[in-house]
């Protein structure tokens, strides 16, 4: 199982991580990322791991 961590001080709030992971992340009232599920598994940590890779402010870290 995964645990993931997000840098909200390097966060953009470009939503790419909700579009790939809803279940995973979603934006704060700001449009910074916030995550629902720190520590995913199956599906969800694969979503997340794309996520991670597509993040433009590389702001999602999972920790294996």
């Amino acid at each position: 199982m995964a645990r993931i961590s997000v840098d909200t001080g390097r966060c953009i709030g470009s939503a790419q991580c909700v579009l790939a992971a809803p279940d995973v992340f979603d934006q704060d009232d700001d449009g910074f990322v916030t995550v629902l599920d720190d520590n995913p598994s199956g599906e969800a940590e694969a979503t997340a791991r794309t996520a991670r890779g597509i993040c433009p402010a590389q702001a999602i870290t999972v920790h294996d």
